[in-house]
């Protein structure tokens, strides 16, 4: 995994779990990978990666059956939701309207790529 400098290293792994959560390739109530495992396969170091199980484990997006693993919590999917939604609307939509103001582009265009966009995924 290539790491970006900005940002803790478990915030990333973090990431990791928040796509994987999202797109439903881990599911509520479901065990996922073990530390050791996510550490071997974002190439970590495991107490970097149990920094970011214990993260979301305080966010209570995962939790720990002790002696069995880590599983995805019971709404987990919202919680992660209403995480990834409040860092859109609070860090990336603000960056999005200043380059669009910067670059003069009106909002209607960006609803017009919006439309367009979703159209093309049907």
């Amino acid at each position: 995994m290539d790491f970006d400098n900005s940002k803790p290293i478990y915030l990333q792994i973090a990431e990791v779990f928040y796509e994987n959560i999202l797109e439903k390739r881990w599911k509520e109530e479901e065990r996922i990978p073990s530390v050791r495992e996510i550490a071997m396969l974002v190439e970590v170091n495991p107490n970097t990666a149990i920094r970011a199980f214990n993260h979301l484990q305080d966010l209570e997006v995962i939790y720990n059956k002790r002696g069995i693993g880590y599983f995805v919590a019971e709404n987990g999917y919202a919680k992660v939701m209403e995480i990834k939604r409040k860092e859109f609307m609070e860090h990336t939509l603000p960056d999005v309207f200043r380059k669009m103001n910067m670059m003069n582009i009106p909002l209607e265009e960006l609803i017009n790529s919006f439309k367009q966009e979703n159209h093309e995924k049907k």
